[in-house]
């Protein structure tokens, strides 16, 4: 989560717990940081790390989201890792066109649970996964998609090429909107005026209330979700219901990629287990090494789940087998045997696969190639089906050096379909989004 105006879940909360020695910097509007720069307007989102405050920053007469760090030893040493990686991202992006979140200011903020150390970057619109739900979970039409594919890979390419670094957590929700889906939400656009004294404290215990019920509401959710059956094949994913699109016309589609939270310099990589599950490449579940084509194949999946409203990938654990087999055999349904070079060469391989390169568990596969599951099931035109995966099929080979870069897809005709009459390029549009703000 990062400088949304919508980062965070709808329907949780951090809860009270983590405001403790070490954890979360209780934050009220009004409240001053670095000495009266920035002052809070309203809580944005929050993660596990952090909270997110829009903030009003005097100095420069413009609101931000100010990140504030929980205060514990790792949870600082995280925050000063994402910082090295931001500031070299800012300082090879002089002019922010890189479709990279921009970092503008750290800081330490002494408070009763400890010293945070706070984060200042642009304010962004809501995330891409705010923009799926927005339309209710339907497809976007393939222009926009396009649209936002550029965006990007843009800032992949940007990473990857020029700044040497891996994502490695891409997905709906770690990309936000240049603006926010409802302008009157956002307070650059809006003209709202920023608060700049202390408003006076309700304290009727009405946000605490809310907080308990919302517990026991996720409590509950939970519990359902815990209720499964049998597997669900790649061919067995039911219809999607019936609901009405939104009209997307109005939304500006250009976009950034944030949250570097658990991003890393390819050449110095600390974690094995990277991305989350849905998102995650073949070879992260293998362990059989990985660089910059993880955030293609995360990549190809949010693609997807723009075009369609759906996930790509969904596994669950079943009977006798988990969730790490049941997404081998999701992948395998839709793109074809997995090479045995590939299946057996990693240090979990021998967990999931037998030495033929067969799944152990999961013995009856029900195949179902992209632009089938395109056609047949999201209804899209059968040549603009095959387009799409003619793009996305590379991205997603089983072989990691086999992907396209991020710079290769950049130039593919799929994506070039709209933009070849178009008379800037993305970065231009970029350039001119600064202008604007």
């Amino acid at each position: 989560m990062s400088c949304s105006s919508s980062s965070g879940s709808d329907e949780d909360d951090e809860g009270f717990d983590s405001y403790r020695k070490g954890g979360y910097h209780a934050v009220r509007i009004g409240d001053q940081f670095a000495g009266g720069r920035y002052i809070a307007q309203r809580k944005l989102g929050w993660g596990q790390f952090s909270t997110v405050w829009l903030a009003y920053d005097t100095r420069t007469s413009t609101y931000v989201a100010l990140k504030i760090q929980k205060s514990a030893l790792q949870f600082a040493q995280a925050a000063i890792h994402e910082i090295e990686l931001l500031q070299a991202a800012a300082d090879g992006d002089p002019e922010n066109t890189k479709c990279v979140v921009r970092l503008i200011d750290d800081f330490k903020h002494a408070g009763p649970n400890g010293q945070h150390l706070c984060m200042v970057l642009e304010f962004l619109g809501d995330s891409l996964l705010r923009l799926i739900k927005y339309n209710r979970y339907k497809g976007m039409e393939l222009g926009k998609v396009r649209e936002i594919c550029q965006c990007i890979l843009t800032g992949l390419d940007y990473m990857h090429r020029e700044l040497g670094m891996i994502h490695s957590d891409l997905k709906p929700e770690n990309i936000l909107l240049c603006s926010t889906i409802d302008l009157a939400k956002d307070p650059i656009r809006s003209g709202l005026t920023p608060i700049l004294e202390k408003p006076e404290v309700n304290q009727n215990g009405t946000a605490t209330m809310n907080l308990i019920e919302k517990k026991l509401k996720r409590r509950a959710k939970r519990a359902a979700a815990k209720i499964s059956g049998r597997r669900v094949s790649i061919v067995g994913l039911s219809e999607t219901p019936t609901k009405t699109k939104r009209n997307l016309d109005g939304i500006d589609m250009r976009c950034k990629v944030v949250d570097f939270g658990n991003a890393c310099w390819a050449d110095n990589k600390f974690a094995e287990e990277i991305q989350t599950r849905q998102y995650r490449a073949p070879e992260v579940i293998l362990q059989s090494g990985y660089s910059f084509s993880v955030d293609m194949w995360s990549f190809a999946c949010t693609a997807f789940e723009l075009a369609t409203g759906d996930m790509l990938f969904a596994p669950k654990d079943g009977n006798g087998y988990g969730e790490d087999e049941d997404h081998l055999a999701l992948m395998m349904e839709l793109l074809g045997k997995m090479p045995r070079k590939i299946a057996i060469g990693g240090a979990r391989s021998k967990d999931y696969f037998d030495r033929h390169g067969d799944l152990k568990r999961i013995r009856r596969l029900k195949y179902w190639p992209l632009d089938r599951l395109l056609i047949d099931k999201y209804k899209l035109p059968e040549a603009e089906a095959r387009e799409f995966a003619d793009f996305l099929c590379p991205i997603m080979d089983f072989s990691p050096e086999k992907r396209p870069t991020a710079q290769q897809c950049l130039q593919h005709p799929w994506l070039n379909l709209t933009t070849q009459n178009n008379e800037n390029d993305i970065e231009g549009q970029m350039s001119n989004l600064q202008v604007e703000g």
